[in-house]
């Protein structure tokens, strides 16, 4: 176990790709030797439920590295719910990160789980022993009216069982700090872990503010000016940017970093290089 915490997300592979592809992706990230892995899960079909279980039970038992399983809510109802967690419960997971899920057009929601804390209260009550990871916006939900408003909604969902939390990626680590002061004076006392997504490409920059309402500090904006046509160079300058931004998470105290991967375990292997001895192994 690193002290602080260091962890990935890897997601399912595309429905174009071979699932032999995870094994690709897994096997680059074992050396990096992680607390736990996170799965993402798509909407609620039985597909989703089966790939991310399968890929949870290969992470946990081939590769013998602890597995949190991503669960939305908005498509899900109880018994696509229970379903999932016995699912999960025997591919060895060690816990659900609980998600609200993002709408799809034309598609109805089925109106049981609103909000991802009524999700994690449903988890919580009938299936008390599995850990509850929860997500959580450092620079505001797109669809709160302010921060504070926001992180009142994450002490609900904090209330409902969620003990442990994860924020969406960032690119300036004073949002995260500012969250950070703001949670904890709200009375938010679980690990909360800094979400880290390297600059890869100008595409991927600009897909992440679209979707997730995320700012692009000027630092930002001048690597993707200077090398936004040159994907080799724009893809090292987001690796120096990201390590630099985990040192000073670990110098300011962060309780964790959990690196989204994008499933290119080469990147990963080379942020994790740069700053693996700011991470000390606990006894």
């Amino acid at each position: 176990m690193h002290s602080p915490i260091f962890s990935l997300e890897v997601f399912p592979p595309k429905s174009h790709a071979p699932v032999g592809t995870i094994y690709d992706t897994l096997d680059g990230l074992e050396e990096v030797n992680p607390d736990f892995i996170s799965v993402t899960y798509g909407h609620g079909a039985l597909h989703d439920r089966t790939l991310t279980a399968r890929i949870a039970h290969t992470i946990r038992h081939d590769y013998q590295i602890p597995v949190v399983a991503h669960l939305t809510a908005l498509y899900s109802d109880e018994r696509t719910v229970d379903e999932a967690l016995g699912m999960f419960h025997k591919a060895g997971v060690s816990g659900v990160l609980a998600l609200r899920g993002d709408p799809v057009d034309g598609n109805e929601p089925c109106g049981v789980f609103a909000h991802a804390s009524d999700l994690a209260a449903y988890i919580h009550k009938t299936d008390p022993g599995m850990k509850i990871f929860g997500a959580c916006y450092p620079e505001c939900h797109m669809e709160a009216s302010c921060l504070e408003v926001d992180v009142d909604n994450l002490k609900r969902k904090v209330d409902a069982g969620v003990t442990h939390l994860i924020t969406q990626l960032f690119y300036d680590n004073a949002d995260f700090y500012r969250f950070l002061d703001l949670a904890r004076a709200k009375g938010i006392d679980v690990p909360i872990e800094a979400g880290i997504m390297p600059v890869r490409s100008a595409k991927s920059v600009n897909n992440m503010t679209k979707r997730n309402g995320s700012k692009v500090p000027s630092a930002v904006e001048a690597l993707v000016e200077r090398w936004g046509d040159d994907p080799q160079s724009l893809c090292q300058a987001g690796i120096v940017y990201a390590s630099e931004q985990v040192c000073d998470l670990v110098a300011h105290g962060v309780d964790g970093v959990h690196l989204y991967t994008m499933n290119r375990p080469a990147l990963a292997r080379r942020i994790w290089a740069n700053v693996e001895h700011l991470f000390t192994v606990s006894d």
